[in-house]
């Protein structure tokens, strides 16, 4: 392959401003991946429940082999994410930081969400197969996907459910209170519609999803909670045909999955009975890219990451 130099006027700074970015974003994914360690090891609750430690008494504490403790603890001091002393060889996570590390931060819990970065990173080799062939990834292949998906709308959704969402309807509450038929499409493992369940017994919920594997985790769930008003099924939401049989139907952070949105949503219509109700939570973006700009570039680096998969996933 032969390379053309570009004709286009060189600017030194900028370049070298540009190589800066590269280089922290090179560093900032690495780190993501050990910020991921450390949440699903708990060593960042681990951390917050002690005084400055040693790293033989951190991993002692968490239960964990040292060795590997102190090569993470490594990787969050040069982070600056763990304070270090080299005086006494203590580290110390600060309040300020464990405010958004830590599962006692709740919906705060940044954490969380580093756990995409491994989920996407291991199957790379798939999706670049599909930009050479075209096809999908099934979803069967993302590792922990459905793990880490209830863990993320536990924090975006169901963390918010009853003090701020539901409320945005008036009369929904006390509806949900007498007893209405309420369906919820792409619901996941069933969290937010197990957490209605629970509150609301006199009304029925169904969970629609596509994934097999999700369904599965939300009927073991919601026998586990002893619940006879949820059911939860396997189904593809563009093929829902059911007419007028619904209160209220819920989708949360579902939509922007689909691949045919539009088709998803007329179902919704037709299943809604007259008088009821569409609740949709979903990601505030455009279709256009040009109208993500002023959100930021690192919100529209995930909401590309994340159309990468959903491409990935509806194909296959």
């Amino acid at each position: 392959m032969t390379t053309q130099l570009s004709t286009q006027p060189f600017d030194q700074a900028k370049s070298e401003v540009f190589a800066e970015n590269l280089l922290a974003t090179l560093n900032s994914g690495a780190l993501s991946l050990m910020i991921s360690i450390g949440h699903r090891t708990e060593l960042f609750d681990t951390l917050a429940d002690l005084p400055p430690a040693t790293s033989p008494q951190i991993a002692e504490a968490a239960g964990l082999n040292e060795r590997y403790v102190r090569e993470w603890l490594g990787a969050m001091v040069t982070g600056r994410v763990v304070d270090y002393n080299p005086a006494d060889k203590t580290y110390r996570l600060p309040a300020e930081h464990a405010a958004f590390l830590t599962r006692a931060a709740a919906s705060d819990n940044i954490a969380v969400f580093a756990q995409y970065i491994p989920l996407l990173g291991a199957v790379e080799d798939q999706i670049i197969d599909c930009f050479y062939k075209g096809g999908g990834v099934p979803y069967s292949a993302y590792k922990r996907f459905h793990a880490v998906m209830a863990e993320d709308s536990g924090q975006s959704v169901v963390s918010a459910l009853f003090d701020h969402v539901l409320p945005l309807v008036p009369g929904l509450i006390e509806d949900l209170e007498r007893g209405i038929d309420v369906l919820d499409v792409g619901c996941g493992s069933g969290r937010a519609l197990i957490r209605m369940g629970q509150a609301y017994p006199n009304s029925r919920f169904t969970g629609y999803d596509f994934s097999a594997e999700a369904i599965a985790i939300a009927n073991a769930e919601a026998q586990r909670h002893h619940l006879s008003n949820i059911q939860f099924q396997v189904q593809d939401a563009a093929q829902i045909e059911e007419g007028d049989r619904y209160d209220l139907i819920t989708t949360f952070d579902a939509i922007h999955d689909q691949a045919r949105p539009d088709i998803v949503l007329r179902n919704i219509r037709q299943a809604l009975r007259p008088t009821g109700i569409y609740l949709m939570q979903d990601i505030h973006a455009s279709t256009d890219v040009g109208g993500n700009l002023e959100q930021g570039a690192c919100h529209l680096l995930e909401r590309k990451l994340e159309q990468v998969v959903e491409v990935s996933t509806a194909v296959g």
